[in-house]
């Protein structure tokens, strides 16, 4: 079975205020980062704004980011492309650097059937067979739900070991948990619904949170596997307003305008994205104050 862990932050990007990426600074994140409350990073994922970065690019993050937590936390490299034959390649690359699995998203835009997406996942599995692979099911983004049958089918490969999912619906989160091995991990692609997502078979979350808050995730995730129920629920709550501050606009730009309040050097989101609007950001740093994490 493959373990991930609990927390696995899906880490941001940082840049230098020319926009090229500043990879002491990823460096020093993941190893504060893995050193507070996360099992694993998830590097070039959508929080790691991967659709604005090269491949090149991302080979150096995961480098860079494997080499500053080497022992201490997982790295999931995201490796995902609505292109079949670029997502082979890139997570052929990422398994050739010995990291410990890859992220695949569905693919966004050209909108394939559900045998289309099986096909698409199968073909990269099967592509690195040693390395350990999380589907990450986000409709609000791509523009397709993975099916749960489709999933059902995924998890009989062998190292198609987990899911991140974040579409939201809970029941396509319980169905998932019904049709699939129990080795088969979910993971909450959204931290303000990691509790229920784990009072129905889940094992943790990719969170955005964590890079303010991993240990107290930590703490509430142990706290519910341990069955102190009451406790996690109140350690949810009072995140809560946190959880749905760092999505008052497209996620990253409120978390890494909260690493900034912090003192992290970790620059502007790459246009097209921009910066936090003014209004936003003073809502996201009255919860940061409520939460004595400034």
């Amino acid at each position: 079975m493959v373990d991930f862990g609990r927390v696995i932050t899906a880490m941001i990007t940082p840049f230098d205020s020319d926009g090229s990426v500043n990879y002491d600074t990823a460096e020093k994140l993941a190893a504060h980062l893995a050193d507070n409350g996360s099992d694993g990073l998830v590097v070039c994922g959508t929080t790691g704004e991967s659709p604005a970065l090269t491949w090149d690019e991302e080979y150096e993050l995961f480098r860079v980011v494997q080499g500053a937590v080497a022992g201490k936390a997982k790295v999931i490299a995201g490796t995902g492309s609505n292109s079949t034959r670029e997502a082979i390649a890139a997570t052929q690359k990422a398994a050739k650097l010995g990291l410990d699995g890859s992220l695949q998203v569905v693919p966004y835009y050209n909108k394939p059937p559900q045998e289309g997406l099986y096909q698409h996942f199968k073909a990269i599995a099967e592509s690195a067979p040693d390395l350990p692979i999380m589907l990450y099911n986000i409709p609000g983004r791509t523009g397709q739900n993975l099916q749960v049958e489709t999933i059902s089918r995924l998890a009989e490969i062998s190292n198609i070991v987990s899911i991140k999912e974040a579409s939201g619906d809970l029941d396509h989160a319980s169905e998932i948990r019904r049709v699939t091995p129990t080795e088969f991990s979910i993971y909450s692609g959204d931290d303000s619904l990691t509790m229920p997502l784990l009072a129905v078979g889940a094992t943790g979350v990719v969170s955005v949170a964590s890079h303010l808050v991993g240990p107290q995730l930590q703490q509430m995730i142990q706290a519910f596997a341990a069955g102190q129920v009451q406790t996690a629920i109140q350690m949810h709550l009072q995140l809560f307003p946190l959880f749905k501050a760092l999505f008052l606009t497209t996620n990253p730009i409120p978390v890494k305008s909260a690493l900034k309040l912090q003192g992290w050097q970790v620059g502007n989101p790459r246009l097209p994205l921009v910066d936090i609007p003014t209004d936003l950001g003073t809502k996201l740093k009255s919860v940061m104050v409520d939460l004595s994490l400034l």
